[in-house]
């Protein structure tokens, strides 16, 4: 029995991931059930041992794509000397491998909106994953008052994400693109350094 219920949330952690690299490259729109089961290597049929409806399980892929996200950018402030933190994750995250890999990169700028048009627990999973990655920030930050902080590393991350955005817009040209990138990470270094 104990071996079962172990198997059943590693499947229902294979759904959630899958979810998450379709909804980031296509869009939740986009994204049906019976493609992301098909993708995990599993029936449709079993798709409702997991999950109530698609609501449940993009409201998850968003979960586990902000708390990826997280852990990731955890290590990388782990590894940065005290003071260059908030730069360390500037410079990760405005790089041409996150701005040509949507599927692998940030949910804020693959999903936007769609999450809040979505609504219920996808909008509610979207705004808690924006609270923590902003309280993520927010400990980086080095101002007078918690409230300039937090001011700050939200400045700084909507540059971060719209920077992103612009980027993989001008992808068809490259120059414009890379620019958007430079152009982005010196503003978010301008933010983070005043």
């Amino acid at each position: 029995m104990r071996r079962s219920a172990e198997e059943k949330a590693e499947t229902r952690r294979q759904i959630v991931r899958t979810a998450g690299r379709m909804i980031r490259g296509r869009g939740l729109a986009e994204t049906g059930v019976a493609e992301v089961m098909a993708e995990a290597g599993l029936t449709h049929g079993g798709f409702y041992r997991h999950f109530a409806s698609k609501e449940d399980l993009a409201a998850a892929a968003v979960e586990a794509a902000f708390a990826h996200m997280r852990s990731r950018l955890e290590a990388i402030t782990a590894k940065a000397p005290p003071g260059k933190r908030l730069e360390a994750l500037i410079e990760t995250y405005l790089t041409e491998a996150h701005r040509d890999q949507p599927e692998l990169g940030c949910v804020m700028a693959s999903v936007g909106m769609e999450a809040q048009r979505a609504g219920g627990v996808v909008q509610a999973a979207y705004e808690d994953g924006i609270a923590r990655l902003l309280a993520l920030f927010t400990a980086q930050v080095t101002a007078p008052t918690h409230k300039q902080q937090e001011d700050r590393a939200q400045a700084v991350l909507s540059v971060l994400v719209g920077g992103l955005l612009l980027a993989r817009a001008l992808q068809h040209d490259a120059a414009a693109s890379k620019r958007a990138l430079r152009n982005a990470r010196v503003a978010a270094l301008t933010l983070a350094n005043n």
